[in-house]
């Protein structure tokens, strides 16, 4: 089971000109694969007179679910290049469209495949990843009298708190590492001496 990948914090457009070609790489995060079609056709409409539209998706934290298109371009020498830098890279949950407008020069396959490949890259590198990582969620409960010290102290300690709700007690949630659960526990016990109660609340893929 994969714990940890990376995927882009948010979307964003690279562009690049080779041998008077334009290439604009656009890059969104994408979760699921009706996600990253919209993303596709989106791009599509905003670019309807340029020559090419390829595009490469990878979608689920173990990279099961990924499609690739050459729009057009000589078989093998957009999409797949595309496609094998967001898996070489280990970049999930990601669609990338690169839009050509051709220059009237003829780059050839070799160089077709470094400009596809290159354009995705080099949009990754311009825009940044965020790591995501498979953390346990949990709730922790306590009296109004001592919430407020224990989020405090939660805080200090670096931990990540999603949110904090108010009613009869206090519940904090948290995410943290799995490994981390059961060290967690006996701190929130000794803490409140026992008075704060810690419930599980399943998994779930948070940027860290």
């Amino acid at each position: 089971m994969v714990d940890r990948y990376l995927t882009v914090g948010r979307e964003g457009v690279h562009e690049s000109e080779i041998k008077r070609s334009r290439f604009l790489c656009a890059l969104a995060p994408a979760g699921s694969e009706q996600a990253a079609q919209a993303f596709i056709q989106k791009i599509r409409k905003e670019h309807p007179s340029a020559t090419h539209n390829c595009f490469a998706y990878v979608i689920g934290a173990e990279g099961r679910i990924h499609k690739a298109s050459d729009d057009g371009e000589p078989g093998g020498t957009a999409g797949t290049p595309m496609l094998q830098v967001l898996l070489r890279r280990e970049v999930r949950d990601v669609v990338a469209v690169v839009t050509r407008y051709y220059g009237g020069v003829q780059l050839g396959a070799g160089g077709l495949v470094r400009a596809y490949g290159g354009a995705v890259s080099a949009a990754l590198d311009e825009l940044g990843t965020v790591e995501r990582r498979r953390l346990a969620l949990l709730t922790v409960a306590a009296d109004h009298q001592r919430a407020g010290k224990l989020e405090n102290d939660l805080r200090s300690a670096g931990r990540t708190v999603r949110g904090v709700r108010y009613g009869a007690d206090v519940r904090i949630d948290i995410a943290l590492p799995e490994s981390e659960v059961p060290a967690f526990r006996s701190w929130v016990a000794d803490s409140t001496s026992g008075a704060a109660t810690v419930e599980a609340g399943g998994t779930e893929f948070v940027d860290v």
